[in-house]
């Protein structure tokens, strides 16, 4: 049985309760207004709740057709059913054009009006939950839902958050990994074109004589092969954003072209005479030093100045160390809920080493090494011994006043670094041969400085 809350606004009370109780015995909640002004005050308060309005055209205080957009304006989400008792088709059609989903005629059986109602109502809980999809995708690909605190990040966000709202071509420099197409993704999301389509293409990953057709598109018969019309993604991005990541592999031929989308917003598919013309906004990403290449000739001088007309520089993670426990925790219960894993968090050690380590894949391979540790964690905490090989840094030999050092406290140090070494830095292994509990021995360590 349908569910869900109508508004129905007629001055006609005995007309009004008769369509009330029919749609409430269809299980619909049907709140009642006998005039516009009421109607409209109703609608504002359970704009939430409401999910069609069915409104008399002939009201004591406005008319059914002027009053529309005013309906949509109080709740977009909601449809609206105007009735009349004497319908016309001029009235009809304006209804229709001006956003009503019908225009009934009253004494019309019941029967059509609770199944254009339930058409109505199936409608608009579709659009709430289209919106409630895009507003997770919104908050998803945000800002604000940037995993770090670290300054270098908040200079960076500072940025790109002043260049969004425009329509600016944005250049993102970083090194590979460092979240580049994060920094896109959230661009778009604070622009005007965020319900337009987002485009990423990764200019690496095609093979230089395939990235022409597939940015720009071809005609049929361009080349062998070519047996219908193909879109290019510029067009399929009309509207929206063209991500371009790692833009510097672009060959010269390419990057003329592109040059003139930028300056015209015009291009020419292979095969086609005609010149495409689209509305697209160019965010671009390299790892290189794109002023570097162009000085060498291997990038165009007149493409890097129309790109770099606000550069945002996306640190690395070497960049924002004080960013690293918190990604690492955050990455591991990401990881911990995909895998159905009790994971609390990290132990010390295990930080500490994530904390020292050179993150030359940055962001990128954070994540990879938190994965491949939830995947070999044994307990509900991640130990150092979870970490990949790079990871575990062991003390030097003993020197030679260690090795003179007869006390008993000396001779525990020299015992527990050679079974660590011998058991190349396994911690619950070393535990064991010592006869000692795995906590002991991590207690050790940190007290014997190893």
């Amino acid at each position: 049985m349908p569910s869900g809350t109508l508004l129905l606004i007629d001055d006609e009370a005995t007309l009004r309760q008769a369509i009330s109780r029919m749609l409430e015995l269809e299980g619909y909640t049907v709140l009642q207004a006998p005039d516009a002004r009421r109607g409209l005050e109703a609608l504002r308060q359970y704009a939430e709740e409401v999910l069609v309005v069915l409104s008399d055209v002939k009201l004591p205080d406005g008319y059914g057709l002027d009053l529309l957009p005013r309906y949509k304006q109080a709740a977009p989400l909601a449809e609206v059913i105007l009735l009349t008792a004497y319908g016309t088709i001029p009235d009809g059609v304006r209804a229709m054009k001006e956003g009503a989903f019908d225009y009934l005629t009253k004494g019309d059986s019941d029967d059509q009006l609770v199944v254009v109602v339930d058409r109505a109502a199936e409608k608009a809980r579709l659009q709430r939950r289209v919106a409630d999809l895009e507003k997770k995708v919104g908050l998803q690909h945000s800002f604000e839902s940037m995993v770090g605190h670290s300054a270098a990040l908040e200079q960076a966000k500072k940025l790109a958050q002043r260049a969004a709202p425009t329509d600016s071509t944005v250049l993102l420099e970083g090194p590979t990994g460092s979240g580049k197409e994060l920094f896109a993704q959230a661009i778009h999301q604070a622009s005007a074109r965020r319900s337009k389509p987002f485009v990423a293409v990764n200019c690496s990953a095609f093979p230089k004589d395939l990235l022409e057709s597939e940015l720009f598109g071809y005609r049929k018969g361009a080349f062998t092969g070519a047996l219908a019309d193909k879109k290019g993604l510029m067009e399929e991005a009309n509207g929206g954003t063209l991500f371009l990541d790692e833009i510097g592999e672009l060959e010269l031929n390419v990057q003329a072209k592109f040059l003139r989308v930028l300056e015209t917003q015009q291009f020419t598919k292979l095969g086609d005479t005609k010149p495409t013309s689209v509305n697209v906004r160019i965010v671009a990403a390299t790892n290189r030093n794109l002023r570097q290449e162009a000085e060498l000739g291997h990038f165009r001088p007149d493409l890097y100045y129309r790109l770099s007309v606000f550069t945002v520089p996306v640190p690395g993670l070497n960049e924002r160390r004080d960013d690293v426990d918190v990604l690492a925790n955050y990455f591991l219960q990401f990881f911990a809920a995909k895998l159905r894993r009790r994971l609390s968090g990290l132990e010390p050690e295990a930080l500490d080493q994530l904390r020292r380590h050179d993150w030359r894949g940055n962001v990128r391979e954070l994540k990879n090494v938190l994965e491949r540790a939830a995947i070999l964690a044994d307990g509900d905490t991640l130990t150092i011994d979870d970490l990949p090989a790079e990871f575990h840094h062991f003390a030097p030999e003993a020197t030679a006043d260690e090795a003179s050092d007869r006390s008993l406290r000396a001779l525990e140090k020299r015992q527990i670094r050679l079974v660590l070494q011998e058991t190349g830095g396994n911690k619950m292994e070393a535990a064991r041969q010592l006869g000692i509990g795995t906590k002991t021995l991590y207690r050790k360590i940190q007290e014997y400085g190893l």
